[in-house]
């Protein structure tokens, strides 16, 4: 690997764009709007410039249902298809390499290795970085970079790039200064913005309402944590996700995290392949009284082994139940 460029090389990302003669594109694992719609409005220019292009992400084995409408799936292939020597290897919206999962192998068929991510706890892994904590989405940052280098967007990539935004916003609970004018030149370009945020953010299988009857019903609650502040938590098991997706259970934390009594929810979702394995979603706020800031859950998330932004973070965690809320607890004090 070469040495690092600076953290926001907007030209060393458009350098490497146009250089490229073939192009992977990597999501993270259990993939969610804004790794998908930046690597699908990628594949999308890099495609109409006839340079052949591949998106992957490790796990799970399918795109989530939520997100198949999105222009561009049809670059989506299985990992075991994805080349393993390539001109440029972009990860997309993944903090570290190991976000790549099982995928993190083909870093080192790449001639290089382009960065695109906005977690404040990003390691830097590539040959370019092209890394802003404060941007909203990674799909936000893409836009910076494609106008960087020139490059027009059309319905379909604002599609993709809506996707992103208005997921890690929250539905635009979560922004700052100038994301109502991106959302609105994206707007501009025809993209139906209420069928997106439904497909993506309101839309759900009847199972779904029995798996939260289950999860809900282990919510506990930690009240003096952070002096006060307070803790939240529920836990999913692996039966409890039997009849629905992996991006259902990841929906779960949504819920918690309107606890008023607690300023930090935690969902600890049990893996479906691994004994004792869990993932753990972080979620806090600034709003709860002697919060000042909020708790910086990738603080906490990094200390653990993952890590995020400073409102939402996550990281893996091994053990039973009361191992996994002591181990927590533990990094809270």
């Amino acid at each position: 690997m070469t040495t690092m460029r600076d953290a926001v090389d907007l030209d060393g990302a458009v350098e490497a764009l146009k250089a490229a003669r073939s192009v992977t594109i990597v999501c993270h694992v259990q993939p969610d709007a804004d790794t998908v719609g930046s690597g699908l409005a990628l594949a999308l220019v890099m495609h109409r410039r006839g340079i052949p292009v591949w998106v992957s992400f490790a796990e799970p084995a399918e795109l989530p249902e939520s997100m198949r409408s999105l222009p561009g799936a049809q670059h989506l292939v299985a990992p075991a298809d994805v080349p393993a020597e390539v001109d440029l290897l972009i990860a997309v919206d993944c903090g570290s390499a190991g976000r790549l999962g099982a995928l993190v192998d083909r870093i080192s068929g790449a001639a290089t290795t382009l960065v695109l991510d906005h977690h404040r706890s990003n390691t830097r892994f590539g040959d370019i970085n092209v890394i802003d904590a404060e941007a909203e989405s990674t799909t936000s940052l893409l836009v910076r970079v494609l106008d960087a280098w020139g490059v027009p967007i059309d319905a379909e990539v604002a599609h993709c790039l809506y996707a992103g935004l208005v997921t890690d916003t929250g539905s635009f609970r979560w922004v700052r200064p100038g994301t109502h004018v991106l959302a609105e030149r994206l707007l501009a370009t025809g993209i139906d913005s209420g069928e997106i945020a439904r497909t993506l953010l309101d839309t759900h299988p009847f199972g779904w309402l029995t798996m939260l009857s289950r999860v809900l019903a282990t919510a506990r609650i930690e009240p003096d944590v952070r002096g006060g502040i307070g803790l939240v938590y529920a836990f999913v098991r692996r039966a409890d996700t039997l009849d629905v997706s992996s991006e259902e259970a990841e929906s779960v934390i949504d819920i918690v995290r309107t606890t008023s009594e607690a300023g930090i929810a935690a969902v600890f979702k049990e893996s479906r392949s691994v004994a004792d394995r869990w993932t753990v979603s972080l979620r806090s706020r600034d709003s709860r009284p002697g919060a000042q800031d909020g708790v910086d859950v990738a603080v906490i998330a990094s200390a653990l082994g993952g890590g995020g932004h400073r409102f939402a973070a996550g990281y893996t965690a091994y053990g039973g139940p009361e191992e996994l809320v002591a181990g927590l607890l533990a990094a809270l004090e």
